[in-house]
This record gives C-alpha cells, sequence and structure tokens, in this order.
C-alpha cells in the first residue's frame, strides 16, 4: 500500500519555518502496512524468524532473526489492536504460526533462549506485550502445547539478578506480569525490586536517568516513560502497581511539557544519545501521553509532535525503495549503530507507530491539531536533570540544546568523551561527527586543549556548575555552565559500545571551565583554564572551541572560500596560505563559517586572540558523507577568559561577518560579571557561576 507523503506549506508572513502536513488515520496504516508486509517477505521458512538483508549483527544470525520478529510482531500488535481484530486476520495467523515455530524445540528457526543470549530478555519484552495486548486473537487461539511452551521460554526471567540496572528493568516486569497472567512463574519481589529500581533513577521535572550514569537521551522517552503506561494497562497490572500509577502519569505529564519543546520545525528529533538508528520511536512518548490523557499537552499537540517526528522520516525516503529499515538516521549509516546491531535492530523504530493501536473512534483521531512550541513561537528553557538549556527559534525552526550535565559517565570518573553525550550542542538540524575517530578526538561543540601532537583533552565527567534562565533587560537568557579535569586518553580496544565513551590510560592536563550563554540561534561561549597539571607549560598548549558541525553530500562551502573567490575576483593577494590536508586557512581574529543544505554554522572569537579555521571530516557524520567544523583556536594562559560566538541558523538569517558582537568581563572578588552585546545589537549582562557556587535554578 502507498502512503501519501505529506507535503511542505509554503513559509507564512512571519517566516516561520516549514510545517508537514498532517496525517490521517488512514495513512499511519498505509505506512505501518508497509513495513509490515515487508518484514513479512524476508521470513524464515516457519516465520519464526525474520531476517532483514544486510551484514549479521554483532551478536550473530539467530538473534538478528529473534529482532526482526519480535520487533515487527510490536507493530503487527499495534496494527491488531487498534483495529480490534478486524480486517487483521492474515497478519495474526502469520505472527501465530512464528510462535508456534519459535517455541519449537527441534524447530530450525527456533527463537533464541533466554538462557542462551541475554539478547533475548529485551525481545521476550515485546513479544510479552504485545501477546497481552492481541489476547483474543493470537494468545486465545494458539494450542494448549505452545501455550505451555510459550510459558517456558519466558520462565527464566524469573529471579534472572543480571538485567542491566538501566531501562532493562522493565523488560523483566513486562514478562513477569504476563507470565502472571496466564498462570506461569513469576516473583514478586522481582517485581517490586524492578519498580524501586525505576523510583531509584527518576529525577526532578518528570526526567529518567537510564542507569546510575549521566544519561539522558531519547531512552527517557521510548522506554522509561513508555513502559510504565503499556505495562499499567497489562492484564492484572493494577494488582501489582500499588498505587504507583498515579505518580508515574505526574511525571509523565511533565516531561512531555519539555519533550515536544524538543522537536524541530521539521519535524526531527534531536539528534543526540545512543540507538539512533531507531530513529521515529521519539513519537513514542506523545502517543503514551495521548493513551494517558496527561492534562498539560493537548491531544491535538501531542498526535502533531508524533506526526512531525514521523513525517520528517518518511518525506526522507525512509524506509527506503525496498522498504526495509536501515541502520542509519536518513539512510545508512552503519557506524550510527551499537557495534551488536543487527538488521532486525532498527525496528524498534516501530514504536513511534503506537498510535495506530488507538482504535479510530479515540479521540486523538478527532483532536484539533495545535502547533508545537517551535511553530508558536522561540522557546527557551532548561532541563536540569541533565544540565541542559534548550533554545528553539521559530525563524529557523531549529531547536539546540546547550549540554553541561550529561555524558553517560560516573560522577568523578575520567573517561572519553562519548561524542553521542558528552559534546556541548546538540540540535534537530545538526549531528554530532560519531565515527571511530569522533570518540578519540572531541572537535564540533567542544572546548579542548591541544597538545604539541594535536591531541584534544575529553571532559567527561564533568561536573554541572549552572543551569538556568535569566530574565534581563535584553530578553530571556539562557545559561549553564561546567567544570572538567580536562585529560588526555589513550585508548584501549572495546568489543562493544553501550554509548559510553572509550576507556584508556589517562593523563590529566588541568581543570577547564566552560560557560554557555544562549539567545535564539548564539551561544557565547566562554572558558578558561582554571588550572594545568605540573610539568606541563601552557605554552605548549592550545585551547580549541569547535562548532557545529555540518555534513552534505558535497564539501560544505566556507566563508573562507568565498572570501579567496572575492579576492581573486578582485586581483587581491590572498591573506593566508592554502589549506592542508583537512584544516583550511588559519585567520587570526576572523569569523569563519560553513554553509550545507541551507544551514549555516558560524564562530567568531570575542574576546582572547583566536584563530579560526574550518576542519573538515569524511564518512564521520549520519547526515552526509562530508562534514566540515568551524572552529577557533587560542594560546594559553591559566586564568585568562577567551569568548567565542557560536551560531546555527538557516543561510538566510546568519549573521554578516561584520555584525557587531562583544563581550566585556568585569571581576569583583571572586565574582565574574560579563556583558554580552549580540549580533542583533542586543546587551545583556549576567553574572556567572563558578565551582563552588553552583546555580541550578528553576527556568
Amino acid at each position: 500500500m502507498t502512503v501519501q507523503q505529506p507535503t511542505r506549506s509554503a513559509r507564512n508572513a512571519t517566516g516561520s519555518a516549514w510545517a508537514a502536513r498532517e496525517w490521517t488515520r488512514d495513512e499511519w496504516l498505509a505506512y505501518a502496512d508497509r513495513l509490515l508486509d515487508t518484514a513479512r517477505t524476508h521470513a524464515s521458512p516457519g516465520a519464526g524468524r525474520i531476517h532483514f538483508p544486510g551484514a549479521e549483527g554483532g551478536y550473530g544470525h539467530a538473534v538478528d532473526g529473534l529482532e526482526g520478529f519480535a520487533r515487527t510482531f510490536l507493530l503487527a500488535g499495534f496494527r491488531i489492536a487498534g483495529a480490534r481484530g478486524e480486517g487483521t486476520e492474515e497478519l495474526a495467523d502469520f505472527y501465530r504460526r512464528g510462535i508456534v515455530t519459535g517455541v519449537d524445540p527441534d524447530a530450525e528457526d527456533r527463537w533464541v533462549r533466554l538462557d542462551e543470549h541475554a539478547q533475548a530478555k529485551v525481545e521476550a519484552a515485546s513479544l510479552a506485550l504485545v501477546l497481552d495486548m492481541t489476547r483474543p486473537w493470537i494468545w486465545d487461539r494458539l494450542d494448549a502445547l505452545t501455550q505451555e511452551r510459550v510459558i517456558a521460554y519466558l520462565a527464566p526471567v524469573v529471579g534472572d539478578a543480571t538485567y542491566p540496572k538501566t531501562n532493562w528493568l522493565w523488560f523483566r516486569v513486562v514478562v513477569q506480569t504476563f507470565l502472571r497472567s496466564v498462570g506461569g512463574p513469576w516473583s514478586a519481589e522481582d517485581i517490586a525490586d524492578d519498580l524501586a529500581l525505576h523510583d531509584v533513577l527518576v529525577r526532578e521535572d518528570g526526567w529518567i536517568s537510564d542507569g546510575f550514569e549521566r544519561s539522558y537521551d531519547h531512552y527517557v522517552g521510548w522506554a522509561l516513560h513508555t513502559y510504565p503506561v503499556l505495562w499499567s494497562r497489562m492484564q492484572g497490572a493494577g494488582e501489582l502497581a500499588g498505587g504507583r500509577t498515579a505518580d508515574d502519569l505526574v511525571r509523565l505529564d511533565r516531561f512531555l511539557q519539555d519533550a515536544v519543546t524538543l522537536v524541530g520545525a521539521d519535524g526531527s528529533p534531536l539528534v543526540q544519545g545512543r540507538s539512533l538508528i531507531y530513529r521515529f520511536a521519539a513519537a513514542a512518548p506523545f502517543w503514551v501521553g495521548a493513551i494517558a490523557e496527561v492534562p498539560s499537552v493537548p491531544l491535538g499537540q501531542l498526535r502533531r509532535a508524533a506526526n512531525a517526528v514521523v513525517a520528517h522520516f518518511a518525506e526522507r525516503t525512509v524506509p527506503a525503495a525496498d522498504g526495509v529499515l536501515t541502520m542509519g538516521w536518513h539512510h545508512e549509516w552503519r557506524e550510527l549503530a551499537q557495534s551488536y546491531s543487527g538488521p532486525g535492530s532498527p525496528y524498534w523504530a516501530v514504536k513511534g507507530l503506537l498510535g495506530i493501536s488507538l482504535p479510530a473512534d479515540h479521540p486523538v483521531w478527532a483532536a484539533e491539531s495545535e502547533p508545537l512550541p517551535i511553530e508558536a513561537g522561540d522557546d527557551l528553557r532548561v532541563v536540569r536533570p541533565a544540565g541542559w538549556v534548550i533554545s528553539g527559534t521559530r525563524a529557523d525552526g531549529i531547536v539546540r540544546i546547550a549540554n553541561h550535565g550529561t555524558d553517560h559517565a560516573a560522577a568523578g570518573s575520567l573517561v572519553g568523551d562519548s561524542p553521542l553525550y558528552a559534546r556541548i550542542g546538540y540540535s534537530t538540524a545538526a549531528g554530532p561527527l560519531a565515527n571511530q575517530l569522533a570518540w578519540e578526538e572531541p572537535l564540533e561543540q567542544s572546548v579542548a586543549l591541544l597538545d604539541a601532537a594535536g591531541r584534544a583533552t575529553h571532559r567527561a565527567a564533568m561536573d554541572l556548575i549552572d543551569v538556568r534562565v535569566q530574565d534581563d533587560e535584553g530578553g530571556r537568557l539562557g545559561i549553564a555552565a561546567s567544570v572538567s579535569r580536562a585529560h588526555w586518553i589513550t585508548l584501549r580496544p572495546s568489543a562493544q559500545r553501550h554509548g559510553s565513551g572509550i576507556d584508556g590510560d589517562i593523563e590529566v592536563a588541568g581543570v577547564v571551565e566552560v560557560h554557555s550563554l544562549v539567545r535564539g540561534p548564539w551561544e557565547v561561549r566562554l572558558a578558561r583554564v582554571d588550572s594545568l597539571e605540573p610539568g606541563i607549560d601552557a605554552a605548549s598548549l592550545r585551547l580549541r572551541v569547535g562548532g557545529w558541525a555540518l555534513a552534505a553530500h558535497e564539501a560544505p562551502r566556507s566563508s573562507f572560500e568565498e572570501r579567496r573567490q572575492d579576492e581573486d575576483r578582485n586581483a587581491a593577494p590572498v591573506s593566508s596560505p592554502r589549506p592542508s590536508s583537512s584544516t583550511e586557512d588559519d585567520e587570526a581574529g576572523q569569523s569563519a563559517s560553513i554553509i550545507a543544505n541551507g544551514l549555516s554554522s558560524g564562530i567568531r572569537p570575542l574576546l582572547g586572540h583566536g584563530a579560526t579555521s574550518i576542519e573538515t571530516r569524511e564518512d564521520a557524520s549520519p547526515l552526509g558523507p562530508v562534514a566540515a567544523v568551524p572552529v577557533a583556536t587560542y594560546p594559553v594562559q591559566v586564568g585568562a577568559w577567551i569568548a567565542t560566538l557560536v551560531e546555527l541558523t538557516t543561510e538566510d538569517l546568519a549573521s554578516p561577518a561584520d555584525a557587531t558582537a562583544a563581550v566585556a568581563l568585569a571581576a569583583d572578588g571572586a565574582q565574574t560579571t560579563v556583558t554580552v552585546t549580540w549580533p542583533d545589537g542586543t546587551a545583556t549582562t549576567s553574572r556567572l557561576a563558578h565551582p563552588g557556587t553552583a546555580s541550578v535554578a528553576n527556568r
């Protein structure tokens, strides 16, 4: 079935960003049916496994087949439940046949058991959830022997203490709740322990950390808020919940107030965190909000947010012509996946289609559409647990975050910076570099000390010292800051990478303090080296500030190229040497910018003797084969501040090179006051928090 793709409307008189037309429920079903129809063509003879084309995953062929079955079974369950079984008999028959085969110990395409491989524990949760959701059409129609085998297949979950202390807790809860409902083994102690663990991971304002590291990403929404709501609707869950569901919904409601602000006007989710190959699973918490009927975010806005996210990828041919979801973002890029991911892994994306489980008469389908926050106006807020300042600008439709509290690391540890977590900035329009070099070398959205060999320091785990929104005469200003023991790291080989930075031998360089002052498309990034380790000479170091990385199919244009073209036209001498290898001209005191796909990324030294350049990387970004990063590099003087203007917006809205921008600092004892003149002429004055005087204020 062909999906009518959303169309784009013209910019309106206020210049707001492009917006996609919303899908009808029939179009949602058509998109889901295309994924399901394709999946069935890749099934094994007994339908117990689904093997999508592509290189075998890190866990092997058998696990790949189980993932393909279990994750598409999620979508099949949504489809069947939303139709109340009508017109979905063939689909239910196919997955029933796959279940019969999957739990048959003698079948060649049986499922990998939970005591054979840990990944089966993840997939078991999808199986149990959908068996409960579609009970009248699948479970109740299985023969008695198959039901016994399903129970035996799931039973090893009981008493298993090897589940990671992360979102995996919900896999054990969901499976045991189903087992209890069908007369299988279960443990009240296991469920109580897992629910208690979930509560330990809860943070302020509805946010939840995915484990005990500072891990804030899409798992907050598509796992840690999604499972509590779906679990509460499973048979018998009410008896196990002990009255906790009301609190879970309060947290979900508060989280969604932030989550809707993290969707770009083009529907892109934030390009941040691990498992980005799940893509439009980022729509799941909006559907969960509709299911739970949260009070603070209207149904029409929840539906629009979910629609915007899924349509963003559908418009960019996800899936491609063959109907298969690949490991990548807008296109296949294997580097974005975790090392263990296989061809079936991307199908956790189907969580973003959870809305089709809501029948046609559910009020969400009739609710009047309401604009996303970024479509209604500029937005500035903080996420205190994550140490984020969120800045969304209506004119260009881009959402950005300045990050000073999330690094997927344990407090006090010294590890490599994960490019998916520990960078200073993430957005809906620009992605982090994520190839092997990016794990070893912080470049884009970083402040790093460079030694004589060009090695860059890492900042994880940094300490958050400030996150707040300041109301100033010049308007609202987002402020976040952190301090880190900047360190070089010599890589140790790692077989698996789950999001955290690389391990290795550590050499501490010194203490680096960074403050982000955020206003609209701009960040003024203040930094200073507070101290250096004994024996390290400041004269041998440089301090490098990296801007936003842009990627495209062709090399992004740079301001240096444009200046050279102007000079050539005017027959003037070139002011700097031609670029060599990956680095463009080095120009002291000048702004540098790159243009790609209608976006502009710029950097400009405002305080200190900064020289600008453009770094290029090939096959380093999920958004295109050639990436470029504008950088500013400064000499190191311990205790001296540098200031850099960092900008991300559309090409037509980019600040001109001669726009006024300046920073003035004033010290009063231990206090530092900064006055910023922004490129639009507005001036703001702020007092900086320093280590030991943390200011984590209400937004």
